[in-house]
């Protein structure tokens, strides 16, 4: 009798906590902000934003792999801020965008707040549509390169700086002497590549300006969204809300669409400051070197 009772109570508590977990299952799916990683919604627009200077792709790139790589995502609207940036990293984030429309399928559209120029332009051009405010700066197309030269400086602290080098052009754009014509030239030569690079990113994603036109708007000038509606540069106008309306227009979903939005970073702490900093990715973002004390091409408004 007491063995028949304690599988009773076995079975019992097992299917109570079968039906616990089910109940925390649906709550999670309920109340999640975003529909959780169990949701059933297949009507999602994720936005994902692309605000400040574009340092670096890596971020942005593998929020975008991860709504393309999920079947329940119809569209991804880039909300972008951006004045541009890094000319690889600004091509490393356009070449994700083209990736999710070929590859995954996916619409993704451009919903520009304040500024959307250079590296943002850039990549919004690989975009599915392009939508800005009457008032928000886009345009800029063309390339910078830019550094500080602190030789008088140092002459003045009687300091003299020593490099040996494999070639003639191997310290090209040292902080610390003149650039010679040669070396000019030089530079001139990858920035004229680079900006043709930018104009076939241009002509690739706006088939209704030719090459020729695309030059002659690409002075590095920025534009108003008026003007560059105007000049074909983008397809309309209008805010976040009219944008994400569009976008769910454009993939066919009826009524209101499910939001979605990449996790929120966590917040570092002091301890995490303390054991957790990498040296040498400060380094390598150059937030250990003065401004400007080392040569960096840029698709970059200023």
């Amino acid at each position: 009798m007491k063995r028949f009772s304690l599988t009773t109570v076995l079975i019992v508590a097992g299917f109570g906590f079968v039906v616990f977990v089910a109940i925390i299952l649906l709550a999670a799916l309920l109340l999640s902000r975003d529909g959780g990683f169990v949701g059933l919604g297949g009507d999602r627009i994720a936005v994902v934003y692309l605000e400040g200077v574009i340092f670096n792709s890596k971020t942005i790139n593998e929020q975008l792999k991860m709504y393309g790589d999920d079947s329940r995502v119809r569209a991804i609207l880039l909300r972008m801020d951006t004045p541009g940036g890094g000319v690889a990293a600004s091509q490393e984030i356009a070449d994700q965008v083209k990736w999710l429309r070929k590859e995954k399928g996916k619409t993704v559209v451009i919903s520009m707040g304040s500024v959307g120029a250079s590296g943002g332009y850039y990549v919004a051009c690989a975009a599915d549509k392009i939508y800005a405010n009457p008032g928000t700066i886009t345009g800029s197309i063309g390339v910078i390169a830019e550094w500080v030269n602190y030789g008088n400086l140092l002459k003045w602290a009687q300091m003299q700086p020593e490099v040996i080098k494999s070639g003639e052009l191997k310290d090209v754009g040292s902080p610390t002497r003149e650039i010679t014509p040669k070396e000019r030239a030089y530079l001139q030569n990858l920035i004229n590549q680079m900006f043709e690079q930018f104009v076939s990113a241009v002509a690739d994603g706006r088939k209704e300006l030719t090459r020729e036109r695309i030059k002659q708007l690409a002075d590095g000038r920025v534009y108003t969204g008026e003007e560059a509606l105007r000049e074909k540069l983008i397809d309309g106008l209008g805010n976040y809300d009219a944008v994400l309306k569009a976008t769910a227009e454009l993939v066919g979903i009826k009524g209101e669409p499910q939001i979605v939005t990449p996790p929120r970073p966590r917040r570092g702490s002091i301890l995490d400051l303390l054991t957790s900093t990498d040296v040498g990715e400060m380094i390598s973002n150059n937030t250990l070197q003065p401004p400007g004390s080392t040569l960096q091409f840029e698709y970059l408004w200023k």
